[in-house]
């Protein structure tokens, strides 16, 4: 069995009296899509802040492709490869797709914003960036502000962008939010190809899309990790059961 290139060891956050985040371990293997699922107010985005480093933990590590990122920032953590999209979008409205993923490339590069110079016609900018739309469905989409692209075009766009960056493994939440049932099949196909280059920790409340991709679930209740398994392992779990009927019938 491969490495994991993620992997987290008994984080703990609490704020005051609440433990949000009570000793939890997981990892995220090579070519996979692990889901983080779980009532609300389990405590899955606070987990995912603590991972990409926006949110310090108490105690715990955090470890990627073998090192400790513990200590990193997030600026950090992304230049390592750590990728990240969010719940809800991000992206600039009026920049084109193509704008913000030759932005991307060029943070990838380490080079400086080129204000004073024909950006659009920079080759070592544009071809990766074009790429990286044309991986996601978008190439035709290029000059289109991101204000004129639907729901689903933009959380394509903002998977370009963390393939731009060159992130090699990705943290998503909620990636389905907001979508229909036409965009959630869209992003479902592409997330399920795109494990391949770059593994996923998911955070979905969307219970079709987590037992259509991932390869293994984790459950998170009141910041516990009660069960991981697959996905035929977590449906038949009482546990699992027990926590969501908890859900529905409050």
């Amino acid at each position: 069995m491969a490495e994991p290139i993620l992997r987290i060891a008994n984080l703990r956050k609490s704020f005051g009296a609440l433990k949000v985040t009570d000793d939890v371990s997981l990892d995220l293997r090579p070519g996979e899509i692990h889901a983080l699922i779980g009532p609300n107010g389990a405590g899955k985005s606070t987990l995912i802040h603590q991972i990409c480093g926006s949110v310090a933990p108490d105690t715990g590590r955090v470890f990627f492709d073998g090192g400790d990122i513990t200590g990193l920032s997030p600026a950090e953590r992304a230049r390592a490869g750590l990728g990240r999209t969010f719940q809800v979008s991000t992206v600039v409205p009026e920049f084109t797709a193509l704008a913000h993923a030759m932005l991307a490339v060029q943070a990838r590069q380490g080079t400086s914003f080129r204000f004073f110079r024909p950006v659009a016609l920079d080759r070592s900018l544009r071809e990766p960036a074009l790429a990286a739309l044309a991986r996601v469905g978008l190439e035709g989409r290029a000059g289109v502000p991101a204000a004129a692209l639907s729901h689903g075009e933009r959380r394509r766009l903002e998977v370009a962008l963390v393939l731009a960056l060159g992130s090699r493994a990705l943290l998503m939440d909620e990636p389905m939010a907001g979508m229909g049932s036409e965009g959630s099949r869209e992003l479902t196909a592409l997330l399920s190809e795109l494990r391949r280059e770059a593994p996923i920790l998911m955070v979905e409340h969307d219970m079709d899309a987590v037992f259509a991709l991932a390869d293994r679930i984790s459950v998170l209740v009141y910041g516990r990790i009660v069960a991981t398994g697959t996905p035929d392992e977590i449906r038949g779990d009482p546990i699992v059961r027990e926590a969501y009927l908890g859900e529905d019938a409050a």
